[in-house]
This record gives C-alpha cells, sequence and structure tokens, in this order.
C-alpha cells in the first residue's frame, strides 16, 4: 500500500500532533492541508458518528474572510443562493460558479456581522477567485484567509458534549445553522450548529491557531462520559444521506443543476454564472444528472471505496461515470454516486462500469438512502 510523505510543504491544522497522537492512520489532502480520513476502523468510526458522538481534525476546511462596507452586496454576487436576507449570527449553504457556470465550490456561508463574513469552503482555490472578483468589480471588501480552523463535534450525543462545555442556556438557544463567538477556558471560537453529517452536531471555528491542542483536549475530556473518540468526515454516512462531496461527485464541467442543487440556486436573481448556468441547460437532453446508484461487485470484505471515477456504459455507449462508491451498512450492499447523461439517468437504467475486478454494473435508484441530493 502507498504512504504519504509527512513534509513541511503541506500544512497542518491546529489539531494535527492530537490526530497523530490519538492514532490517525490515513490521511488525504485537503486544502493544501493534511486532513485525517480514518483512524484504522471505518466501521467502529461509522457505527460511533451514528449512535454516539465523535470528534473530527477538519481544519482543513479553510475559511475566506470578507471583510468591508461591501460585505454583502459581494457575497451575493458570488453566491448562487440569495443572501440578501442573511442575519448576523446565521448561516447558509451556498453554491458559487465561475463565469461559465461551473459549480468551484459549495461552502457554508457565515455571516458574523454585517461587513464580516466568512465562507467556509471545500477543497478550492475560492480565496483566489474572491479576490480576482474583488479585484475586477470594484467591491470595497478585502477577501483573504484568517487564522480559523473548525474542530467538529458530530452524533446524536453532540448536544450532551456541548451542554457539558458551554451550558445549557447557549445550547438552547443555537438553532441549526446558527453561529456565536465565545471563550472556552480562554479559547476564543465561534461555536457553529453544523457539520457534515446528518447525525447533528457542532462545529468549533477555532480563532487561535496556537490553541488546537488546549481545545482537542476540552472536547475529548468532556465527551469522556458519552464515549467520544476521534473520527473524520464518513464517506459510509455521507453517502447513505445525500449529502454532495464537491470534487469527489463533481467534475471539472459540472454545474450546481447538475449537481442536484437546483433549491439552492436562486435562477431570478443574478449572480456570476447564472447566465451561463440557464444557456447549458437549454437542451437538457445533452445535460447530465448526479444520481443515487446501487453497486454490484461480489467483494464485500474490504469496505471497498471507489478511489476513481470509473467509466459507465450501455449496450457498449458512454454513457457517464460512477464518481464515487462505498459500503452501506445501512444498506448491506455498495451504494453510490454516478454523474450520468440524462437519458441514461432513469430509475431502473442499468449500467456497466469498468472497474475491472471490483464493479460489474450499478443500477439507478430513485433516492433509496433517505435524503434527496
Amino acid at each position: 500500500m502507498p504512504e504519504m510523505t509527512i513534509g513541511s510543504r503541506i500544512k497542518k491544522s491546529p489539531y494535527f500532533a492530537a490526530t497523530i497522537a490519538a492514532g490517525a492512520t490515513h490521511f488525504t489532502i485537503y486544502n493544501r492541508m493534511y486532513m485525517p480520513t480514518s483512524y484504522g476502523d471505518p466501521l467502529g468510526e461509522y457505527d460511533r458518528l451514528k449512535t454516539g458522538v465523535s470528534m473530527w481534525d477538519v481544519g482543513a476546511e479553510r475559511q475566506v474572510e470578507i471583510v468591508g462596507p461591501d460585505a454583502r452586496a459581494f457575497c451575493n454576487r458570488i453566491s448562487a443562493r440569495d443572501l440578501s436576507t442573511l442575519a448576523p449570527g446565521r448561516a447558509r449553504y451556498a453554491p458559487i460558479c465561475n463565469h461559465d457556470g461551473i459549480l468551484i465550490n459549495d461552502p457554508i456561508v457565515l455571516c458574523l456581522s454585517e461587513e464580516r463574513w466568512w465562507l467556509s469552503i471545500a477543497d478550492g482555490d475560492l480565496l483566489q477567485h474572491c479576490q480576482a472578483i474583488v479585484g475586477s468589480e470594484g467591491f470595497d471588501v478585502e477577501a483573504f484567509e484568517p487564522d480559523v480552523s473548525p474542530l467538529a463535534v458530530q452524533g446524536p450525543k453532540a448536544t450532551a458534549v456541548a451542554r457539558d462545555l458551554f451550558g445549557d442556556d447557549l445550547v438552547e438557544r443555537l438553532g441549526f445553522f446558527h453561529h456565536r463567538e465565545v471563550e472556552l477556558a480562554s479559547i476564543p471560537m465561534v461555536i457553529c450548529k453544523s457539520g457534515w453529517s446528518r447525525q447533528g452536531g457542532y462545529e468549533l471555528f477555532l480563532t487561535d491557531g496556537t490553541m488546537g491542542h488546549a481545545l482537542w483536549d476540552l472536547v475529548a475530556a468532556a465527551g469522556e462520559p458519552y464515549g467520544i473518540a476521534p473520527g473524520t468526515p464518513h464517506h459510509m454516512e455521507r453517502i447513505e444521506n445525500g449529502l454532495l462531496s464537491y470534487g469527489s461527485d463533481t467534475d471539472d464541467d459540472t454545474d450546481p443543476l447538475e449537481a442536484g442543487l437546483g433549491q439552492w440556486c436562486d435562477m431570478d436573481r443574478p449572480f456570476i454564472g447564472r447566465d451561463a448556468i440557464a444557456a447549458r441547460h437549454e437542451e437538457p437532453e445533452h445535460r447530465r444528472r448526479l444520481v443515487n446508484v446501487y453497486v454490484d461487485t461480489v467483494d464485500q470484505t474490504h469496505l471497498w471505496t471507489a478511489d476513481q471515477p470509473y467509466p459507465a456504459s450501455v449496450d457498449g455507449h458512454a454513457a457517464g461515470f460512477l464518481r464515487t462508491a462505498v459500503w452501506s451498512p445501512k444498506l448491506d450492499r455498495f451504494i453510490g454516486l454516478a454523474l450520468l447523461g440524462t437519458a441514461h439517468a432513469e430509475p431502473g437504467t442499468r449500467l456497466d462500469v469498468d472497474a475491472p475486478g471490483l464493479v460489474t454494473a450499478m443500477t439507478v435508484t430513485d433516492v433509496p438512502f433517505g435524503v434527496s441530493l
């Protein structure tokens, strides 16, 4: 099995040393940083997320900070979703496109104040995009990467851990996608009721990178009575529950409508890429759709996850790609997400997949995983 060399060229999060001490076994590169992807027990980590509580180093989910009098107007210009009514202390999921209508990131946007916003980004170069728009369109803002590193606490018991850390009053008043600046044992952060799972939880946006280990230890101690242990954003859970992974489920020519994000695109207002998206979909039969699929395989022993897009075909004709697949403990079978031409994206369509030794075929299925994409 190939191994990753840990060096100084790739950045480490404030929690990196703690994750090593906790037994992290696998990492990926995300926003030019090391991000843990496993502690060596995928099923155990899945069960803990589904039934207990898990803590994640997601410091690689960097922030783009927008500060200045035009902060709201700027964020509304780049976001496919209308942010004109987003109040301070609230957050929204907001797809972002380039001028060609291609999805280039899908951040959570946090409004800290009228003139200070964060874009909590997926893996991608959104900072450079923002700086280019500031320069070309003359917005009175600055765009930069602040010293902010999220630590996620996820799972059914996450609320109990948050209560013990922050008190009943704060937790009771913090609704979904609400956030608040707080201090915990003199550690500054923004707590947000959010996270990349459907199990509920919180993200602690640490705003002093020198205090990462201290925050990790505080959360671990508070979570000990509830069986907390380190984990990572989990592909089994997120595919079962229809959470998009930008870059894994999409390619460099995917627009947000193809990715199933139409409900978060306000096409009746101007934003960067809107006209290009509309033009792309004037002939919908030439477009694609991201769909749920059941994946056939005879090998259920390695918890196989698709590590590259695999070509899919119907009767020998190219039909698209299986973008990602994983074993589902909930459904007791392999499931996945495929980006397919609309002619081959209807439920029941059977496709061959070119992944010798791993997969024989897949079948498009009509949202079997509990939530729509």
